[in-house]
C-alpha cells in the first residue's frame, strides 16, 4: 500500500509529463507498490489528474453523466443567454425617462439628445475597433500592412473635425438648456401647450432633517412630514434648507435635483402635470438614516387638494419651535405625519439658524457686523446650550475644560418678528430679455470692468438679512 506521501515523493522523481498526457498520472491504490510505480512510464495511463471540470469524484459517484447531458443542451440555452442582463434591469427606474412635469419633460428631452450626439462618435468607434481586429488578423494575408505610414489628411479631418462639431453641438446644447431650466428661474408655461396664465405659484418651505422632509405651505398655515401634495398644473416654487448637513431634494417626475444647506436657500421652481403619487428622495448622502430619507408626493385636482388642506387642519399637532426641536433629533424611517397649524416664523428661524430660544439670528449677527460690530461687549453675551429632550445631538462634551454655548440676540421678540415679517414677498418676474441663450431674467454678459460687473445672473429678493429689513 502507498502512502500519499510515498505517492507525492515518487511523482517528482518521474518528472514532468508531456503534453499529451499532461492530465494522467498514476494512481495510488490496492496492489500498487512504489516498485511498481517506478515501473510506470512518462505516457503510461492512470487516473486524471483532479480538475475543476473533471473532479474524480464525479467520476466515481455518477454525477459526470449528468453532466455531460446538460452540457449536450446548452447549445440550445446559448442564444437565451443574452436575456440573463434583463434580470438586473428589473431594479431600475422610469421616472426620468417618463416625467410627469414640464421642467423633468425638458431636462428628458436634453438628456436623450445629449446622449444621441454622444453616440454618434461611440458607435462608429465601436465598429471600427471590431472591424479593425479582423481585417487585419494575422491570418488575414490580403490585408496590407505598411509600417512606414504615419500620416493622412482626410484621416486627421475625419478624426478631428467630426468631434469639434459635437463638442459644439454639445456646447450650445448646454448653454441654452441651462438657462432655461435654471431651477431658479420662474416658470414661463404650465406645459408645452398651456401659458401660464398668470396663476400664482404654490409656496412651499423644504426643511432637510435628519433623517426626514418636512414640509411648511405658509400660505395655508399647515406642514407635513415624508408627505408632500400638490396640485396638478399649477407652479410650485420650493424654498429649500437644512437643518444640519448638506442635503439634496429629488422630484424626478417634476424638475431636477437640488441641494439643501443649512444657514442658506436655494429655490427650485416646477410643476406636475398629471395626477397620481410620485416617489421623492434624498440624492445626497447624509449618514445613518439616507435609506429611508424619502416621501410620497400626491398630487390632486384643486378641489382634492384644498380638501387636504382642510383635512390637515382638523389635526391637534401644532408646529411650533419646541416640537421642532423635538421633530430636528436624529430619526429614522419616519412614517408621515401632519401638523395643523405652524409658527409663521419658524422657516425664516430654520434659515438664521435660530431657532433655540435666546439664540442670535444669522440676520441679526450679519447687521451687526455690516455697522462695525459691538465690540468686547460681544465676549459676554453667550448662554449655555440649552439641555434636555430638545437639544442639538450635535453638542459635543467638553475637552479642555469648556462649555458649549450659543451668541445671545440683541433683539427681542418683538423686533425680530417685525424683521421676519418685512421680508419681501415673491412676485411673478417678467422676462427682461426672452432670448434663449440668456434665459428668463438674465443679464447680457459683461466685462469685470463694466458697471454692472456685480449683478446677479439669477433673479432673486433680497433675504431677511438685508438691511432694509433691520
Amino acid at each position: 500500500m502507498v502512502s500519499i506521501g510515498d505517492f507525492i515523493r515518487k511523482c517528482r522523481e518521474v518528472g514532468p509529463v508531456s503534453a499529451r498526457n499532461a492530465s494522467y498520472l498514476p494512481c495510488p491504490g490496492p496492489g500498487l507498490t512504489l516498485d511498481k510505480l517506478s515501473n510506470v512510464g512518462r505516457f503510461g495511463k492512470g487516473c486524471r489528474v483532479p480538475s475543476p471540470t473533471n473532479p474524480p469524484f464525479l467520476e466515481r459517484s455518477g454525477i459526470a453523466s449528468r453532466r455531460m447531458n446538460t452540457m449536450k443542451k446548452a447549445p440550445l440555452l446559448r442564444p437565451l443567454a443574452w436575456l440573463i442582463p434583463v434580470i438586473f434591469l428589473s431594479a431600475c427606474k422610469t421616472d426620468v425617462l417618463a416625467p410627469a412635469g414640464d421642467v423633468a419633460l425638458q431636462q428628458r428631452d436634453i438628456l436623450i439628445i445629449a446622449t444621441l450626439l454622444m453616440l454618434i462618435i461611440i458607435i462608429p468607434v465601436m465598429i471600427m475597433i471590431c472591424w479593425f481586429a479582423w481585417r487585419y488578423r494575422a491570418s488575414n494575408t490580403r490585408a496590407a500592412y505598411r509600417p512606414n505610414w504615419d500620416h493622412s489628411t482626410k484621416l486627421e479631418l475625419a478624426i478631428w473635425g467630426f468631434p469639434v462639431l459635437i463638442i459644439v453641438a454639445l456646447g450650445a446644447l448646454t448653454w441654452v438648456s441651462t438657462h432655461l431650466t435654471d431651477p431658479y428661474r420662474p416658470l414661463g408655461r404650465i406645459s408645452a401647450e398651456r401659458p401660464l396664465d398668470g396663476q400664482k405659484p404654490l409656496e412651499v418651505e423644504v426643511v432637510a432633517l435628519d433623517w426626514k422632509w418636512l414640509f411648511i405651505y405658509p400660505e395655508q398655515g399647515v406642514a407635513s412630514v415624508n408627505e408632500l401634495a400638490l396640485p396638478v398644473d399649477r407652479p410650485v416654487r420650493f424654498r429649500l434648507t437644512a437643518s444640519s448637513v448638506m442635503n439634496a431634494f429629488y422630484l424626478p417626475t417634476m424638475a431636477g435635483m437640488i441641494y439643501a444647506m443649512p444657514g442658506m436657500e436655494t429655490t427650485l421652481n416646477g410643476v406636475i402635470n398629471e395626477e397620481g403619487t410620485y416617489k421623492g428622495i434624498a440624492s445626497h448622502y447624509s449618514g445613518a438614516g439616507f435609506s429611508g430619507m424619502h416621501f410620497q408626493t400626491h398630487v390632486y385636482n384643486a378641489k382634492g387638494f384644498d380638501d387636504w388642506i382642510e383635512t390637515t387642519r382638523t389635526g391637534e399637532s401644532n408646529l411650533d419651535r419646541q416640537e421642532y426641536l423635538a421633530l430636528e433629533r436624529p430619526s429614522e424611517n419616519v412614517p408621515p405625519r401632519r401638523f395643523a397649524t405652524v409658527d409663521p416664523q419658524l422657516y425664516d428661524r430654520i434659515v438664521n439658524l435660530c431657532v433655540e430660544p435666546g439664540k442670535i439670528c444669522m440676520a441679526e449677527m450679519m447687521a451687526l457686523d455690516a455697522k462695525g460690530g459691538i465690540g468686547l461687549a460681544g465676549t459676554t453675551n453667550l448662554q449655555p446650550l440649552p439641555e434636555g429632550p430638545n437639544a442639538r445631538t450635535a453638542a459635543r462634551e467638553p475637552v479642555l475644560g469648556w462649555q458649549p454655548f450659543l451668541v445671545t440676540g440683541f433683539c427681542t421678540p418683538e423686533e425680530l418678528a417685525q424683521m421676519f415679517g418685512n421680508r419681501p414677498q415673491w412676485s411673478t418676474v417678467q422676462p427682461g430679455d426672452p432670448t434663449p441663450l440668456r434665459g428668463q431674467g438674465m443679464n447680457p454678459p459683461s466685462s469685470p470692468f463694466s458697471p454692472d460687473w456685480g449683478t446677479r445672473i439669477t433673479r432673486m429678493l433680497p433675504s431677511a438679512a438685508s438691511e432694509t429689513n433691520l
